[in-house]
Formats: C-alpha cells, structure tokens, sequence
C-alpha cells in the first residue's frame, strides 16, 4: 500500500501493518466525531508515526498513486475531514 502524507512524501507501507494502521484510524475518526482536539492531535501523531516508521519512503520521481492519502501533522480537525473516505483514511 502506499500512503501519501500531505507535505512530507509518499511512503511504502507492508500488508502486515495495514490492520495496526486501521486500529489507528478508528481511534482518529472517533476524536473527530467527538470534537477533541487534543486527542485528534494524540491520535493522528501515532498513526504518522507508524506509516513513517513501518514504511519506506518512495522515491521523489515515483508517480504512481496514493492509497491513502495523510494530513499534515498540524492539520485541523476541518481538514482532516476534507480527506476522509467511506472508510476512514486508511482503506479497508
């Protein structure tokens, strides 16, 4: 899978992270449904952390497509939403 975080990078990610990924996501969405900004902030952290830590960046001339696609790390609860999916941020 390959996840894309608004102005850092695309980033190779393996299968056997994507459920840790989902777990993360759900812990995102349910503080944007709850309206907590600083538990959005908490949250969000841990799952960019885990995509840049769990995955390997993807070269600058890559120019395939997202899977997913991240905010920044200091996005607002508003941008965030812009972003989500049927599914959350992260498919499946």
């Amino acid at each position: 899978m390959i996840v894309r975080i608004l102005s850092e990078g695309q980033f190779e990610v393996p299968d056997t992270l994507v459920e840790h990924l989902n777990e993360l996501d759900n812990a995102v969405l349910a503080a944007l449904d709850n309206g907590d900004e600083r538990e959005f902030h908490v949250s969000l952290a841990a799952l960019l952390g885990a995509v840049r830590e769990g995955g390997t960046p993807v070269a600058a001339d890559y120019l395939g497509v997202s899977d997913a696609t991240l905010p920044y790390a200091d996005a607002t609860l508003e941008e965030t939403r812009a972003l989500l999916k049927s599914d959350g941020l992260i498919p499946g």
